[in-house]
């Protein structure tokens, strides 16, 4: 039999013997087999280390950005084969597409991303932190790449997406991965990853694929390396122990499966649309990939008044599913992807037969289109009930991995709250109810034991990505049975690989080690305008001191009558006894304008196309009549901006930055002239404006 090959230190490399034989999980034909005996796990790692490492660290975020969503579009290219490979494991065209496409969206997600980050290889977090009254001492946070690898160690249900999810996110903060995806499904994973490297794409070490068992690769991982890890609890825990992890205080993200629930609101009753989406949800995700993800309904509490309601409609909708051979038209749910999978299925069920009835399905009839029900890895919807959910418990800790879950009655949303907290932990729950009031009740009570919760109603069903679908852009974990772990999150998740280190000195060293200027740190005056000059010519620090403008009490009468803004602080009538002025002030927004005034180069074209915000603006200080007002006006952080085509000429390019200018409003006649400040941000021409 053809051993599937692992992709290591920069080769594709077959292991020694045939550890475990593929099967197609829909006819039950032999697709080859795995093995990762004799591969020195140690060198694997090191060379991630090494080679991918190195080079990752190099790049910027936006460069590494950039790189994804080159690969990303290079992917779905190539999409094709994938679903046609992805029919072996089981799944339908709809399944293939969560799997799939959704996996290549995470690339997108993750690449969209450096606009958030700087075009620096490393990224500043937060604020600084003024350390000394003087200002000459200050603090600040900056995260780098950690320089190990990421070691993903996946599970069967998703051999695209979750290699892609787990990825993109290391790859965009620079730290390569070694990728263990289940063997079941790895035929599936291997495609991609040899497409990835055909590419080349990303540099060569960025990305290992190990097949077949993961023995001593948990034992070589070092202090500077991530561990994650799909699949059950049991084997998580396993790994998680390992003394390797705990004396070397690896970060270790567990995400587990659990036992999520979904909760129909005591508001969404039958003559509601919310009691339709609540049965099309909850059948939608018994069906999605046979049942098999780690986010799927597993547990359905229902006002005890509507159970018999809510049991006849769950049961009339799964008994329009087809099931069979994904190919066949009208098939809507394939197999389970393996015949283990089958019997650890069938154990689970007879084991939740001993304390709650079976209301839909039968393990033994059932029909299969286009297949042969008992070659593939098929089995039916179980829709179990429970009607003693707070005696009969073992519904919350048992769990079927497929299309098997189990209806509950509750009284009051209190008891499905607690109800929700039996599971010990749950990666995602959900709500259907089209009253705020019972939806905030739920989510504040049951927030601390779901790592997401779906609040879902007629308003937002049409557009809503569904109970069982992570986003790249948010958290996925969970607490307790969940695994307590974390990723994706969009930015969050990018910072799992990066190590924070806090920083201190004077605030020109900070500058120069963060490339952001900092407030009291030496500037560059310039003796040309700086919107005279074009992005490259620019630098951090770049400073322009303005002539000073007296700020004149017709001026603040003015700007009242021209915005409307009458506050009694800008009236010179008003009298001031107990309040917080001495007389008549300047309005910030005023002082706003007229810094703009003075800063604002505007004799003649220049390379700036817009000013198109403002950050951080502060008035720090009142300004009366009679001030005299200048301007600090400094390069404060450059970000390049991605390059777009002119509307008449698309083989012409747009290059252009964003430039971010702090602006420091300084009175001329006080100790402490600081009266207020700003980031007001820039677009700017790049010099080289054609790129053929």
């Amino acid at each position: 039999m053809q051993q599937i090959k692992s992709y290591i230190c920069g080769e594709w490399k077959s292991g020694e013997g045939s550890e475990t034989e593929l099967h197609n999980a829909i006819t039950g034909e032999k697709i080859g087999s795995v093995s990762s005996k004799g591969f020195d796990f140690a060198e694997i790692l090191n060379y991630g280390r090494t080679t991918g490492g190195k080079k990752l660290r190099k790049m910027t975020f936006h460069e590494r950005g950039r790189m994804l969503k080159a690969l990303a579009l290079y992917l779905l290219d190539n999409k094709k084969k994938y679903y046609e490979v992805s029919a072996w494991t089981g799944a339908t065209k709809s399944d293939s597409w969560v799997d799939i496409e959704g996996g290549i969206g995470n690339l997108f997600a993750n690449a969209s991303l450096r606009r958030q980050f700087p075009d620096l290889p490393y990224y500043v977090d937060g604020d600084p932190a003024m350390l000394s009254k003087n200002g000459t001492f200050i603090g600040h946070h900056i995260m780098v790449p950690k320089e190990g690898v990421a070691i993903h160690i996946n599970a069967f249900n998703f051999p695209v997406w979750g290699m892609l999810e787990k990825v993109a996110v290391n790859l965009m903060a620079g730290v390569p991965a070694v990728v263990k995806p289940s063997s079941v499904t790895s035929y599936l994973t291997q495609v991609v990853v040899e497409d990835i490297i055909a590419s080349k794409i990303l540099p060569e070490g960025s990305l290992q694929l190990v097949l077949g068992s993961a023995r001593e690769l948990i034992d070589s991982v070092t202090s500077s390396d991530i561990v994650t890890f799909t699949g059950s609890a049991s084997t998580g825990l396993k790994l998680k122990s390992n003394p390797v992890i705990t004396q070397n205080n690896v970060p270790f993200n567990l995400e587990a499966d659990s036992l999520n629930a979904i909760v129909l609101g005591k508001k969404a009753t039958p003559d509601t649309p919310e009691f339709a989406i609540f049965v099309k949800e909850v059948v939608r995700e018994m069906t999605t990939k046979a049942g098999q993800k780690c986010t799927a309904i597993r547990r359905i509490f229902v006002p005890e008044e509507l159970m018999d309601e809510v049991q006849a409609a769950i049961s009339a909708r799964l008994a329009t599913t087809t099931i069979g051979d994904p190919s066949v038209e009208g098939v809507r749910m394939g197999s389970l992807a393996s015949p283990d999978q089958v019997k650890e299925v069938r154990e689970k069920v007879e084991e939740l037969m001993k304390s709650q009835k079976i209301v839909y399905g039968d393990m033994d009839e059932f029909d299969v289109t286009g297949a042969e029900k008992h070659i593939g890895a098929f089995f039916p919807p179980i829709l179990f009930r429970n009607d003693s959910p707070f005696e009969k418990l073992d519904v919350h800790s048992i769990e079927a991995f497929g299309p098997v879950s189990t209806m509950m009655p509750y009284k009051t949303i209190e008891d499905a709250i607690e109800l929700t907290k039996l599971g010990k932990g749950s990666l995602v729950s959900s709500i259907v109810t089209p009253c705020n009031d019972e939806a905030t009740q739920y989510v504040l009570g049951a927030a601390c034991m779901n790592g997401r919760i779906l609040v879902l109603n007629e308003e937002c069903a049409r557009e809503s990505t569904g109970h069982g679908s992570p986003l790249p852009l948010l958290a996925h974990g969970g607490p307790g049975r969940a695994g307590g772990g974390e990723e994706m999150g969009g930015m969050r998740g990018v910072m799992h690989y990066l190590q924070r280190t806090a920083i201190q000195g004077h605030p020109t060293t900070i500058t120069a080690i963060t490339q952001v200027y900092q407030q009291g740190a030496k500037g560059t005056e310039l003796d040309e305008h700086p919107f005279k000059k074009y992005y490259e010519e620019l630098n951090v620090g770049d400073q322009l001191i303005t002539e000073a403008r007296e700020i004149t009490a017709d001026d603040i009468d003015q700007f009242a009558a021209l915005s409307g803004d009458n506050f009694y602080a800008h009236k010179r009538d008003t009298d001031f006894t107990g309040t917080m002025f001495d007389e008549q002030v300047a309005h910030g927004y005023f002082l706003m304008s007229a810094s703009a005034g003075l800063f604002v180069d505007s004799y003649e074209m220049n390379p700036v196309l817009l000013n198109y915000g403002i950050d951080n603006l502060r008035f720090t200080k009142p300004v009366y009549a009679g001030s005299k007002m200048h301007i600090r006006f400094t390069c404060k952080e450059m970000v390049p901006n991605d390059t777009t085509p002119k509307e008449d000429d698309p083989k012409t390019l747009i290059k252009r930055g964003i430039v971010k200018w702090l602006v420091e409003m300084l009175d001329e006649d006080t100790e402490e002239p600081l009266v207020g400040f700003a980031t007001i941000l820039t677009m700017v021409k790049l010099k080289d404006q054609s790129e053929k």
